[in-house]
Parts: structure tokens; sequence; C-alpha cells
């Protein structure tokens, strides 16, 4: 009952996001699987179509330039995505003829491409009926099956069984009822079943749902996430300085670190950052010269970042 009340809702309510249109090729969900993670749609949607007309298949992007690659991805955060990414589209063209593979292993052997991604792009992209679970869905699973106001920082063997269990079985419509609930949980959990401010009001399944039932419990300290924090972190810093270096200069690394507008962060901790950049294959370095890896006149990024080196974690 709670299967088929999600999906009518889904159907009746999901967002008409250009990456669940029937026509959207599975590059373009590819995508926007690795855009979408820990980045708003809101942030992701003008970057996902501006990216889609510049590189519409996999051998686009991986003939092109990684400066306008990192570029291209402007300020959509966690830019290492971006490489990954072009990593990917780069083994497909080596590997598979320039075309998204259809089977989760086979994505999960591309580099960067962890287990999630590997199941949502086999789901969403080619109709595999693929246990996919992201925060939105574990969420909805704790509060709907275990009373959970939270489900926690990780995701535990306990979650992953009750995850396997909720999916309906593939042989009843070879896995259309199957993907229709991974989309339509994580549609839930997105917009109804939200960590802070749940609209039990309109949800689909709130008089079936275990939270409810047992009083709404606020979530224990162990299930409580905290934000993470900005102002300060290396994150600004590395952000600061690839901000400099997507407006395509190539500037002295003293200039670079010492024109941050970031007044309270030290030399030390900015050089680090830098550091930390450039073995990421995030920046180049030549001669006391920065800029970003493909540059004109830069230098080879470091080989052992996650553009030329094996699977990133996710």
């Amino acid at each position: 009952m709670v299967h088929d009340r999600v999906i009518e809702w889904f159907e009746a309510s999901a967002r008409p996001l250009p990456w669940r249109d029937p026509d959207c090729t599975p590059w373009g969900v590819m995508v926007s699987e690795i855009m979408l993670q820990q980045t708003p749609v809101v942030r992701v949607l003008p970057r996902w179509e501006l990216w889609m007309q510049r590189w519409p298949r996999p051998v686009d992007l991986a003939q092109a330039p990684t400066a306008e690659v990192l570029t291209a991805w402007d300020r959509l955060g966690y830019p290492r995505r971006a490489l990954r990414l072009q990593a990917a589209a780069q083994a497909m063209v080596e590997h598979h003829d320039g075309e998204v593979p259809s089977t989760a292993a086979e994505l999960r052997a591309l580099p960067g491409v962890g287990e999630y991604t590997a199941a949502a792009v086999a789901c969403f992209a080619f109709f595999q009926p693929e246990v996919v679970v992201d925060t939105n869905i574990r969420r909805v699973h704790a509060r709907a099956f275990t009373g959970d106001a939270l489900p926690g920082k990780t995701y535990t063997s306990a979650q992953r069984r009750l995850a396997h269990e909720l999916m309906p079985s593939p042989e009843i419509d070879d896995g259309a009822t199957a993907c229709a609930w991974n989309a339509s949980a994580m549609e839930l959990g997105a917009l109804i079943c939200t960590a802070r401010s749940p609209q039990c009001q309109i949800c689909p399944v709130a008089d079936l749902c275990a939270w409810r039932a047992a009083g709404s419990p606020p979530p224990t300290e162990e299930q409580q996430t905290r934000g993470q924090a900005w102002a300060g972190t290396d994150r600004q810093v590395r952000g600061a300085i690839m901000a400099v270096l997507r407006t395509g200069e190539t500037v002295g690394r003293c200039e670079l670190l010492d024109g941050l507008p970031l007044p309270k962060a030290s030399a030390e901790q900015r050089s680090r950052c830098l550091d930390s950049l450039l073995r990421d294959g995030l920046a180049a370095e030549h001669g006391g010269q920065v800029s970003l890896p493909g540059s004109q006149g830069s230098a080879t990024p470091n080989p052992g970042g996650p553009a030329t080196g094996g699977p990133a974690t996710e």
C-alpha cells in the first residue's frame, strides 16, 4: 500500500526536471547524478543545461581541455566531480564505444563512479531494478518503516537490508515498479519528508508512517547531523583559489595566495590549500606560475589526481 500511494503521488506531483524527460539520454542522466551529489537541484539546473549544450555526448567531454571543464563546472562545489566525470567519459570512449554502459557493474567499473551513482544511472537511465539509496530515501525509510526521526550519518547494514526488502520484485513488470519506487521515494524525501520541516499534513502515507504513529519523536543525538561549516575552512580557501583560476589567468603563486580576499586565512593555510589542489589535479604549477590544468603554458596535473588515477570514492 505504501508503494502504491507514493508512486501515485509522484506521478501527480513530481517536478518536471529535464533529466526525467523520456527523451533525456543516459549521458544526461549520468551528468545530473554527478552534479546532484551534495548540491541542490536549483543550483544544478542551469549548470546541467549549459553542460549538456556544450558536451551532449561522452566523447565531447572526453576530448575537452580540462581547464574548460573546470571553468564550466563553475561554483557547483566539489570540483573533483568534474574531473571524475571527464575521466568516466574517457573510459566510455575507450571501452564502451562512447556510450554509457547500461549495467550497475559496468558503471561501477568506471573511474570515480561509486555504488550510488552506478545504481542510480542503471535505474533511471536504463530501467534496471537496482536498489537506489540516497539521503532522501534513507530518511523516508527511517520514518515510514522504522519510526526514527532521522536515519543518522552512517548507512548501516540494517538500513541496507531494509532497502532491499522494500524493493518491489522485478519479476512483477520487468522492474518498472521497482524503478518507479526509487524515484518516488527520493522525491518524497526531497519535497515532503524533509529533514527539518516535514510536511506530514500533505504526505500520502502519513497515516501509515511509523514515526507519526510513535508521536513524531525528535531525533536522538546519534541521529542528528551537523551542518558543514564554511567560513574559515580549507574548503572556503580552496574555493577562493579556484575562483581566481577559473578566470583563465596564469598567476604567480605568491600573487595568487596573497591576493585571496580572506583576511583570516593564514599564509600556511593558503599554501596548504593550493598544494592540495595541485595534488587533486585541480590546478597546475610550472616555474612558480599557477593555472588550471590544461591551460596554455600550464604544467601537467599531478598524475595521482582523480582525472588520471583509479576510481575515486563518492
